[in-house]
């Protein structure tokens, strides 16, 4: 069954209403019509089935059938944290991610980094991520779209670690300790009911250089391993995030 997200101001007590470009989805590209039934949610808390009544050009009215509790969301809140990669990775990071269960997104600049940040075209590009975000959590039955913030630079990111339960930073020449290791203590915190919020730090194309990660593990991160094999940028978020759900109790429970 398809899924929306709309502004809160949208869903009222008996209707929602669904505008803009998802309105042109449900009737020009679902071929959607009146009585066929849908599922809204304002991304906070209020998540529901409904039927349409109507479908105009740009604003399609339906009535709800039945308020329902949102079940997307990990108990686990994960950040990731990702040096900006080239290309378009950083919308595949986004979109796979999405779908896996993260909860922020943090671009960031490192050393390393060779994509040229350019102001003029960050409103552009933040517009497309979120964008992303949206249709990605749609796609996946998510109850809340992931936040995506602007590139931060450098020293803006070590100031967020002590924001976090834990931080960790994916560094392929860590050999001793590994992701699993420090999740442990997690896991036994959420079966007692808690909400850790965790950041994973990927490094671009390049990787992190030896001061960075001096840097990092002296604001608080904790340096891990992915394993043997050296993953992509784009790959070593998903890797870790979907570690972390399984981990966590988040894959295979229904």
């Amino acid at each position: 069954m398809q899924r929306y997200f709309i502004d809160p101001i949208q869903f009222g007590d008996k209707t929602v209403s669904i505008t803009g470009e998802d309105a042109r989805h449900i009737g020009k590209v679902m071929r959607s019509k009146p009585e066929d039934k849908l599922i809204v949610s304002d991304g906070i808390a209020r998540e529901a089935l409904v039927e349409i009544t109507e479908i105009e050009a740009q604003e399609v009215t339906a009535r709800i059938i039945e308020m329902l509790e949102p079940s997307g969301e990990p108990r686990v809140q994960v950040t990731i944290a990702q040096s900006l990669p080239k290309g378009d990775k950083m919308e595949v990071v986004i979109q796979k991610c999405t779908e896996i269960g993260a909860t922020s997104f943090l671009p960031f600049m490192s050393e390393r980094t060779v994509v040229q940040y350019d102001p003029r075209k960050e409103e552009k590009r933040a517009l497309r991520w979120r964008k992303i975000a949206k249709e990605a959590a749609e796609q996946a039955h998510r109850s809340r779209i992931p936040t995506v913030d602007s590139p931060a630079a450098w020293k803006e990111l070590l100031v967020k670690l002590p924001e976090y339960d834990l931080a960790c930073v994916c560094y392929e020449k860590e050999h001793g300790q590994q992701l699993r290791d420090v999740l442990k203590p997690f896991a036994e915190r959420m079966e007692e009911g808690a909400k850790p919020r965790v950041l994973i730090a990927i490094g671009p194309e390049g990787g992190f250089t030896e001061q960075e990660i001096t840097q990092l593990e002296a604001a608080g991160a904790v340096s891990i391993g992915l394993g043997r094999r050296i993953l992509r940028t784009e790959t070593a978020g998903m890797a870790a995030l979907t570690c972390i759900m399984y981990e966590t109790g988040e894959m295979g429970e229904f």
